[in-house]
């Protein structure tokens, strides 16, 4: 196999994992549904809105990364789960701290809005 075939089959198989990552977390966790939705309605609403194209961007591409956190929150909680179901401080401690990392930066997006709409 030549070098190119290799790197296209690497791609190739990196795109499977993520779809299978995300097909996962689409069919376990409501909460991914729940940011999809706001993010509908936040990216719409910021096509909508005369804002610059900077804004826009930001906007979107923040909602985007809440989706990204919460698959790795979820995949966080898969670890924490395979490896005991057995309640430790530690295992409460990472599953609550992925669970803070979709919030900051679900709040994050929210802050954004607030200083644009205010134009701070």
């Amino acid at each position: 196999m030549t070098w190119a075939h290799e790197q296209v089959k690497r791609f190739i198989d990196r795109c499977v994992w993520s779809w299978n990552g995300w097909s996962h977390v689409w069919r376990t966790e409501p909460s991914l549904k729940q940011w999809i939705v706001a993010n509908i309605l936040s990216s719409g609403l910021a096509l909508l809105l005369p804002l610059t194209t900077a804004e826009t961007a930001l906007l979107v591409a923040g909602g985007v990364l809440v989706l990204a956190a919460e698959c790795m929150n979820t995949a966080i909680e898969r670890v924490v789960d395979d490896i005991g179901t057995e309640t430790r401080d530690a295992a409460k401690h990472a599953k609550d701290a992925a669970s803070a990392a979709v919030a900051i930066t679900g709040i994050a997006v929210g802050v954004a809005w607030i200083v644009i709409l205010l134009g701070l």
